[in-house]
């Protein structure tokens, strides 16, 4: 798998959505996640950057998500596009 630098997450309330990109933007990665499966999977991939919506439930997940040695960004609603 070419190497994975921007995460970008998008939350939900069972199924969450990732797409990954390496260092030139290209999307080298698409998945849909459970809830259940979401640390473990995050935990298996390159440590990098994970961007999410800025919600109501991102402080718990970026919480979590740092503490797998990811960057967590949160970011406004108004700037989330995942193609």
């Amino acid at each position: 798998m070419p190497e994975v630098t921007m995460i970008g997450l998008d939350l939900a309330k069972n199924v969450f959505q990732i797409r990954a990109a390496d260092a030139f933007g290209a999307v080298v990665l698409r998945r849909k996640v459970r809830r259940a499966q979401l640390l473990l999977f995050l935990s298996k991939l390159p440590r990098g950057t994970v961007a999410m919506e800025a919600c109501s439930g991102v402080h718990f997940w970026g919480r979590q998500i740092a503490r797998l040695g990811h960057e967590v960004r949160l970011i406004a609603p108004a700037y989330v596009k995942i193609p």
